[in-house]
């Protein structure tokens, strides 16, 4: 409908440029032979109604009737200049949230296959260069074609001959100029979309481990790192520029040399100087009109070839596949009243990487206390992210009370689960947002983030801040001590109130008195939570029903809590692996 209404409104513009076109002939015949002006039968009408009298009496309205010819078109040109940025943005807004949305919604296991920088930049650098390079050109070709188009019928109903000549010879000069040019912009195209990605790599690792960048004293090798990506891009952004503006100047100078040419010849004609004015002045109006017009499509092309790669980018995460999610009640969930089960589950990261995870089975019941031990490369975590429903089993089942947990119910199960990783990730916001995490502002309970916090021995703490609930933890929880990072983590879980509890060494960070005040606050909450600990120390595991160990991504062992001690004894390397 936008579009619709912006050609609509171009094509009036173009009628006015027509009409502001015309206006010359009338002002030039009016400057060089009034008399003749005033003896033309289409004349008379309007000298008779405006009361003209005299030849000269027409010099005024004729100045009028230009100048205002001029200014309506200038006027319509701007609104419609107006119009297609504010569409073009508003195209480009939609595109972006688009992207955005599209790769949010992605399963856990396209993420973890991408690298983040280039998502990042996709979605904001690139976006922003379909939006300036492609979207906006393509709009100005549009328009300018419709504007040269009415201008061009117009010429030819005048002066045919001239004006086809004049619009051809100038057509072809950029035609020629814009297919020599093209392979050089789409080589800039590659450049700049790769170095684009890699100057926000080099942005996210300098700065995310800004730590050991200090204490390494390594800022110059990121810096050199953004130099380098930086001035690739830039440099080929300004061959890109050249190659759009050049050609301008080149066709300004051919503009003024053919009008020359075509004002001598006709002045030589029996009729003289004076009556080839009103032409010439028309057709170097229509020139001034027409060849910014080929300049735009001119450039507005360059942009499309030096943009193709980041378009190519950009279309790609817009036809990544939505995952099919069943339309369900904001509170319905996969019920759980029983048991949860593993039947011969397997899993690979690629088809070509060994298995993770090969034919595990266990039953989980629910309101138990399960921990998982094993070194490091034992499939803990892929057996966690299988459960969480994050990733999908490359073989056998996921059964939650008999019903396979899916792509297309996992979002269902995932409303039963709250899960505190190791590192846990806090936004730079206040301490309230942050448990209430992913819930706007103005819908927080607060008397829930307080239950939380208390129940994460993390209340008193809080209380004592002077801005309390509303201090704000910096980006990343900067401001906060690790184990303070945890507890808010724990209070994020506990708001959300679900019946499946995920710590994934999440006390790690908490000294032995406040992380055994942790789980004995955890233990209260009642038989009806569900508790799957990872534990960095066999002393976290004390109170669980059963203690699974996985080794080589198969079930190993599966142990009672009266076996810690045993567990101590023959396995104590376990107490160093996560």
């Amino acid at each position: 409908m936008q579009l619709v209404a912006l050609l609509g409104f171009t094509l009036v513009a173009s009628l006015a440029e027509v009409f502001s076109i015309g206006a010359v002939l009338p002002f030039l015949g009016v400057l060089t032979a009034p008399e003749k002006v005033f003896a033309h039968a289409y004349a008379q009408p309007l000298i008779t109604r405006l009361g003209i009298t005299t030849p000269e009496g027409l010099l005024l309205p004729a100045t009028v009737l230009f100048c205002g010819a001029a200014l309506l078109s200038a006027i319509i040109r701007i609104f419609a200049i107006w119009l297609r940025t504010r569409m073009t943005f508003a195209t480009g807004a939609d595109l972006s949230v688009e992207v955005y949305r599209r790769t949010l919604y992605q399963p856990y296991a396209v993420h973890l296959a991408r690298n983040s920088s280039e998502v990042i930049d996709a979605v904001s650098g690139k976006v922003n260069t379909v939006i300036f390079s492609v979207i906006g050109p393509l709009l100005i070709i549009v328009s300018n074609i419709l504007m040269l188009g009415v201008i061009l019928v117009a010429l030819l109903l005048y002066k045919p001959v001239v004006a086809l000549a004049t619009f051809t010879g100038f057509g072809l000069i950029y035609l020629g100029i814009y297919r020599v040019s093209r392979a050089h912009l789409r080589a800039n195209s590659q450049r700049v979309a790769d170095s684009s990605t890699r100057r926000i790599k080099s942005l996210q690792e300098g700065l995310g481990g800004i730590r050991d960048v200090l204490l390494d004293n390594s800022q110059a090798v990121y810096c050199n790192e953004y130099r380098k990506a930086d001035q690739r891009m830039r440099r080929a952004q300004a061959h890109t520029a050249v190659t759009g503006d050049t050609p301008r100047f080149a066709i300004e100078a051919l503009g003024v040399c053919f009008i020359a040419a075509l004002a001598y010849t006709l002045a030589l004609q029996p009729e003289g100087f004076s009556a080839a004015l009103p032409v010439v002045g028309a057709l170097a109006i229509a020139a001034q009109r027409m060849l910014p017009l080929l300049q735009q499509i001119y450039y507005a092309l360059t942009s499309l070839s030096g943009s193709d790669q980041s378009l190519q980018d950009t279309l790609d995460l817009l036809e990544q596949r939505m995952p099919a999610t069943p339309t369900a009640a904001p509170g319905e969930r996969v019920p759980f009243e029983r048991v949860l089960e593993c039947s011969g589950l397997g899993y690979r990261y690629q088809p070509d990487r060994p298995w993770a995870l090969r034919n595990l089975n266990m039953r989980i019941a629910k309101g138990s206390r399960v921990g998982f031990i094993g070194t490091t490369g034992s499939g803990k975590s892929t057996l966690l992210d299988i459960i969480m429903g994050l990733l999908q089993p490359s073989e056998g089942q996921l059964r939650v009370d008999g019903q396979p947990i899916t792509e297309a119910n996992a979002g269902l199960w995932q409303r039963r689960i709250a899960h505190v990783p190791q590192s846990i990730y806090l936004s730079d916001a206040s301490i309230a947002e942050n448990i209430a995490f992913g819930v706007p502002r103005e819908d927080i309970d607060m008397e829930r983030v307080r239950q939380a916090a208390a129940k994460a021995q993390m209340a008193s703490t809080i209380q004592e801040w002077p801005q309390g609930y509303e201090t704000f933890v910096g980006e990343r929880g900067v401001r906060l001590s690790g184990g303070q990072r945890q507890r808010i983590g724990i209070a994020r879980a506990l708001y959300k109130q679900a019946d499946v509890l995920v710590l994934d060494e999440a006390t790690s960070a908490l000294d032995n008195t406040t992380e055994r005040a942790v789980m004995d606050a955890i233990d209260g909450l009642g038989r009806d939570l569900t508790i799957l600990i990872v534990a960095h120390r066999l002393t976290t595991l004390g109170g669980c029903d059963q203690i699974v160990e996985l080794a080589g991504g198969q079930l190993h062992a599966v142990s009672k809590d009266s076996e810690l001690p045993a567990l101590r004894q023959l396995r104590p390397a376990t107490q160093a692996a996560g």
